[in-house]
């Protein structure tokens, strides 16, 4: 048994009343009808406490959190009914970065032109895959050195700088491009997702880098090294986009400077 239609109509009316993106009502969409495959229709917390327990076995923490708020979200403003479920303690696991040595690499080893500026801006200003796919030859700002987001990740718009090495190969390319996106496909239409990681995937794969190397890699590394080079923690909250200092926190734990000036007292006895 699903859902009713009527409450995922209801459901989905809520959701974009407060104007959530189409990507995230689509994955709040996903949750409810699978919780409703697993509950067989049967929505009260006994049911959702198994679901989540059940998911807890077989996927991680960060996911279940997400489905458990979801729960929450529906059971409320779709059922009037509380729910109280705690959420799981997430892994602190740190995400992967490269050094400035293999970003040049990578970069290097990419000979098409579109494909090296992605890469580019992907690690140059820190960007998301779903920003660049969207990125408008308007949006680019030569004479100010400014490239807007428009609408990123929890639905802001926000300014990041071009970088000065990048801005004369882009400003050639975006005149010699008669499109509205600043990145097409080769059939004149959007980049998909999946294309930007296929081309950072190949470009690793040609660079010689064993990592899994993803796109949002480079986005971790941009974080990264500008906090190693010293630039402020709110000023790389601002330009990544992130509502909560506490999501830009975590590369004070990715970085490496402040370990690798450690002395340790083994070299005192020498």
């Amino acid at each position: 048994m699903s859902v009713s239609n009527a409450l995922l109509v209801k459901f989905e009316e809520e959701l974009r009343l407060r104007n959530f993106s189409s990507k995230t009502v689509k994955s709040y969409l996903f949750v409810i009808n699978d919780f409703s495959e697993y509950s067989r229709g049967i929505f009260n917390e006994e049911t959702a406490r198994k679901y989540v327990l059940d998911k807890l076995e077989k996927q991680n923490p960060s996911t279940v959190s997400h489905a458990i708020s979801v729960l929450v979200f529906f059971f409320k403003n779709v059922l009037n009914k509380e729910l109280n479920i705690p959420h799981p303690k997430r892994n602190q696991s740190i995400p992967l970065i490269l050094s400035k040595e293999e970003i040049k690499q990578l970069i290097n080893a990419t000979n098409n032109i579109k494909h090296k500026l992605i890469l580019k801006l992907l690690y140059g200003c820190g960007l998301r895959v779903s920003e660049i796919v969207n990125i408008k030859k308007d949006d680019v700002n030569f004479n100010e050195g400014l490239l807007k987001i428009s609408l990123g990740k929890g639905r802001k718009d926000r300014f990041v700088k071009i970088p000065d090495s990048l801005s004369e190969d882009l400003k050639k390319y975006s005149d010699l491009m008669n499109s509205r996106l600043l990145f097409e496909s080769n059939r004149n239409g959007k980049l998909t997702i999946a294309t930007i990681q296929a081309i950072v995937k190949n470009s690793a794969r040609k660079a010689g880098i064993k990592k899994n190397v993803h796109p949002h890699t480079l986005r971790h590394s941009f974080a990264t090294h500008l906090l190693e080079n010293g630039t402020d923690l709110r000023l790389i909250q601002k330009l990544l986009g992130h509502s909560d200092i506490k999501t830009t926190q975590i590369y004070l734990s990715i970085s490496q400077q402040s370990i690798k000036k450690v002395k340790s007292p083994l070299d005192d006895l020498n």
